[in-house]
């Protein structure tokens, strides 16, 4: 059984920066491409940011380009999503996900986290 566990999120003033983690354990972490979603109140759950099984490939949605950066540690099996310049509409419940695939998707993973709160004020 795979499981994903997020944390790192929180409460940040509009500007500030927050670096969730993604600790995955029950499979072979480095085989897995991985991606960060979020979902909004109200709001589908939408693409943040993809990586490849060797970190080398990444894929960011617009609204986070320049501002987050995806990396992963396979020797820890821990994913991240480092955010800075946040702004109150990155305020949503954030995701990650793992599929059996190295390639990112924007849509098909297999195994996702409980999620965890970005709250972001203005």
């Amino acid at each position: 059984q795979v499981q994903l566990v997020e944390s790192g999120g929180g409460l940040v003033q509009a500007g500030g920066s927050l670096r969730l983690s993604c600790a995955v354990s029950g499979h072979t972490f480095r085989s897995y491409a991985m991606g960060w979603f979020r979902q909004a109140p109200g709001k589908e759950r939408e693409f943040v940011s993809g990586i490849s099984w060797s970190g080398i490939r990444t894929d960011y949605a617009d609204f986070v380009k320049g501002r987050f950066a995806i990396s992963r540690d396979n020797t820890k099996n821990t994913g991240y999503l480092q955010m800075n310049s946040l702004k109150p509409e990155d305020t949503a419940v954030y995701y990650c996900a793992v599929r059996t695939s190295g390639i990112p998707s924007h849509e098909e993973y297999d195994y996702w986290g409980q999620g965890t709160q970005v709250t972001v004020s203005s």
